[in-house]
């Protein structure tokens, strides 16, 4: 529950978060809910997701779904 209201004092500012097994993520917490964080990721690139995304399949490359369940850390940049 902790990570769920860091992430909520962390929404829409640029943060890097760091998982539990030693990824880190760089971009700006779009939305959050009780099990997961969306991370509008910088440059783009392939969607990787650790849980199901609400927006929808084709939303936009952009938007990282992380549960946070997995979530060690997270620093604002």
């Amino acid at each position: 529950m902790e990570a769920y209201y860091n992430c909520l004092q962390c929404m829409n500012k640029k943060v890097r978060l760091l998982t539990v097994d030693g990824r880190h993520y760089q971009g700006t917490i779009v939305d959050v809910d009780r099990e997961n964080v969306y991370l509008r990721q910088e440059g783009g690139g392939p969607i990787r997701t650790s849980a199901f995304s609400p927006y929808g399949y084709g939303y936009g490359n952009e938007i990282l779904t992380l549960s946070l369940f997995t979530l060690l850390a997270i620093a604002l940049i």
